[in-house]
């Protein structure tokens, strides 16, 4: 008989000798994206502004079979930080094969009373993820292997919010917030374009709503109310689709968006 040659759905999920590097990797999203990673085999770096909560989130990360986590000191809008963040990445785990772009640096005025200089400053997110995937994908080519870039888009960075999900008890949804999305969604698609010869592949997934327990309840019923599902997501809800796009599972898979938004998009 034949010999089935196919890898196995446990293989193909397997990130067991992998490094990733997630930004952001403490927060409310990228505690449970941090653990994916870890809880699939690799080795994770999480970085932050600040180092210490970096190496203690890493420290608090599953270490299955031989993998070993560590934290580093990144801001992704400061040009000699992602540098610097980067290069210690790499002498510290000695490679990185995967990058997760999730960091944010938010800003909380609407399109009332946002500034041209608070809207351009959002932006300077969508520079760092460049960077950072422009990093990534010299490290891999100069080492000879295979890389991966996951891109943090959202449900707002492809469509508009309804004013009266906000009205009355909350700024809106915000402008440069929007845009910023909308530039890293199709920013995957350019880079995913250039990047194939290089054995790179750049997908994005973009969350729906995953608001924290600081969010107006009245604003959480209301968004309940737009939702097919009619409830909020939990971020463990994104650690399937982070791992389709990470793992040889997704092997085929680039230049796309996975939106986890319980239909939120569907009208």
């Amino acid at each position: 008989m034949p010999t089935n040659t196919e890898p196995t759905i446990q293989q193909l999920f397997d990130l067991s000798g992998k490094t990733a590097l997630i930004t952001g990797g403490t927060g409310w999203l990228g505690t449970s994206l941090s653990q994916a990673l870890a809880e699939a085999g690799a080795s994770v770096v999480v970085s932050s502004r600040d180092a210490d909560r970096a190496k203690q989130a890493a420290r608090n990360l599953s270490t299955p079979g031989a993998a070993t986590h560590h934290g580093v000191e990144l801001d992704h809008t400061q040009p000699g930080s992602i540098a610097d963040g980067f290069a210690a990445a790499v002498a510290t785990a000695g490679r990185i094969d995967i990058l997760v772009n999730n960091g944010l640096d938010p800003i909380g005025h609407d399109l009332t009373d946002c500034t041209f200089e608070e809207f351009a400053r959002q932006q300077v997110n969508t520079a760092g993820y460049f960077e950072l995937a422009r990093k990534l994908r010299d490290h891999v080519v100069e080492r000879r292997g295979n890389g991966n870039v996951v891109m943090l888009g959202s449900m707002y960075g492809q469509v508009a919010s309804y004013p009266e999900t906000y009205e009355g008890v909350a700024t809106a949804s915000p402008v440069a917030y929007h845009a910023h999305k909308a530039g890293v969604i199709h920013m995957t698609r350019h880079l995913a374009a250039y990047y194939a010869r290089d054995n790179v592949r750049v997908n994005c997934l973009s969350p729906g709503p995953f608001p924290n327990d600081k969010v107006n309840s009245t604003m959480r019923d209301r968004l309940c109310e737009k939702l097919p599902m009619k409830r909020m997501g939990a971020p463990y809800e994104l650690k399937g689709a982070l791992l389709l796009l990470v793992s040889d599972a997704g092997s085929y898979i680039t230049a796309q968006n996975i939106t986890v938004d319980g239909g939120w998009t569907a009208w």
